[in-house]
């Protein structure tokens, strides 16, 4: 036998013998806001899950809940997890304004592109300047959406003074904030709830990215599209894909590996591929549902950029306020992003 073959059967076993070990299975309890078909669930957690089951050798199984089917609201996840009721969560850093003050940096406007590039700079910032954001987590990866757009019942906006009148509901603190700038009235919500809310005339709109339309039939709801032009979206939101850390700390070393080999910035890169890749589908279900669609340049653009950079440098001074250094976080958000940018 070469050593070479010796070597790999050795290598082989020892990883067998490493999870024959253990012996015991490790159930890890998924919970999420959204529904099963959900593309964050259908195509992103549930492969994932059936990978690490996989190089687990089936020791790693995972319990899927969807739709807060284990109780509580969708801002409740991140404590969730946190203290142990469930031991994986998808969910939206924003639902919990001020929890993740320093992550807060990638919502603000006009500064995400491409979700494949934004999401790998979030990763790495998570991992760096804004790890204390994170630190009572096991971080599996954080990602973004590709740039959200504004959607309206009826109204098409093509310039800021379209706002006027119009409630609005926006994901996070500062996009609602931005949206009261541009002159709508801004009512936060998580996402489960605009389809009523449009329903009942409870808003007129929503800012959302294309691909998480389908899962809600909001292509139905809303027959009004506006975008804007330029490698720089209107806003994302960062997505967190997180794990309890005493769960994590009990499992064994081989099972650490497995979950440390599908996790952080390849993962990232993965999540914003996929997110990337659901926006055109879920944009033509809206225009087989007969929406008018805009797209925003030159002077109205330029206009709402203003606001934009109004919301931004406010964000800033609040932040300081905090004790940290927004301008900082600020710079390093936008660097990340260009360096990755620069790599795709």
């Amino acid at each position: 036998m070469s050593k070479l073959l010796s070597f790999f059967v050795a290598s082989t076993l020892y990883i067998f013998f490493c999870f024959s070990a253990s012996a015991e299975k490790v159930t890890l309890k998924f919970h999420t806001f959204v529904p099963a078909p959900a593309n964050s669930n259908k195509l992103f957690v549930l492969p994932w899950s059936e990978k690490i089951k996989k190089e687990s050798n089936g020791e790693i199984v995972t319990e899927m809940y969807y739709s807060m089917q284990l109780g509580g609201k969708p801002p409740q996840l991140v404590d969730q997890v946190r203290e142990g009721v469930v031991d994986l969560v998808w969910t939206v850093a924003g639902y919990t304004p001020g929890r993740f003050p320093r992550l807060e940096a990638f919502e603000l406007p006009f500064l995400p592109t491409k979700s494949v590039i934004t999401s790998q700079a979030a990763q790495e910032y998570v991992e760096t300047i804004g790890a204390e954001d994170l630190k009572d987590y096991k971080i599996l990866t954080v990602h973004v959406h590709s740039p959200g757009m504004i959607h309206t019942k009826n109204k098409l906006i093509k310039s800021m003074s379209d706002f006027k009148g119009l409630k609005m509901r926006g994901p996070t603190r500062v996009i609602t904030g931005m949206l009261k700038s541009l002159g709508a009235t801004p009512v936060g919500m998580p996402v489960p709830k605009v389809a009523p809310s449009l329903s009942k005339g409870v808003i007129d709109g929503m800012v959302v990215p294309w691909e998480i339309m389908p899962s809600f039939k909001l292509q139905e709801l809303t027959k009004a599209h506006t975008n804007v032009t330029g490698n720089r979206g209107i806003y994302t939101t960062p997505f967190l894909f997180i794990m309890n850390k005493a769960k994590y700390e009990s499992l064994s070393p081989a099972q650490k590996k497995v979950i440390d080999n599908n996790s952080g910035l390849s993962l990232a890169k993965h999540a914003g591929k996929l997110w990337d890749s659901f926006e055109i589908p879920a944009k033509k279900l809206a225009v087989k549902a007969g929406g008018k669609f805009h797209t925003l340049q030159g002077e109205p653009l330029a206009a709402m950029k203003a606001v934009g950079k109004k919301v931004t440098e406010d964000w800033v001074n609040k932040t300081n306020k905090k004790g940290l250094d927004g301008q900082k976080l600020l710079d390093q958000a936008k660097s990340l992003i260009s360096k990755y940018e620069k790599q795709f």
